[in-house]
């Protein structure tokens, strides 16, 4: 099984844009968007928020957290605005 730290490429991954949402929508968003991927089978997906006030990745990253499917999430070394997260594929 790879591990955040050896993707390198994350264009090519299932990508979720938060830029817009409030709170509460971004939550059911990333909700959805962990179940959908993890039905397809993705490991790894792509969080997208911006790098305005920081709510919206103060959110992703609790959402995350709480997230019994994700095994690990990091913020991108080369884009802060973004999260890629290791979802638990059985």
């Amino acid at each position: 099984m790879a591990r955040l730290d050896e993707v390198i490429f994350v264009d090519n991954l299932p990508k979720l844009d938060l830029h817009g949402l409030d709170r509460n929508a971004a939550r059911m968003y990333i909700n959805d968007f962990i179940k959908d991927n993890i039905i397809m089978k993705n490991e790894f997906v792509l969080i997208v928020y911006g790098n305005g006030e920081g709510v919206l990745r103060e959110v992703t990253h609790k959402c995350l957290s709480q997230n019994n499917h994700v095994i690990d999430h990091k913020i991108l070394y080369y884009n802060s605005g973004c999260t890629l997260v290791q979802l638990k594929i059985e």
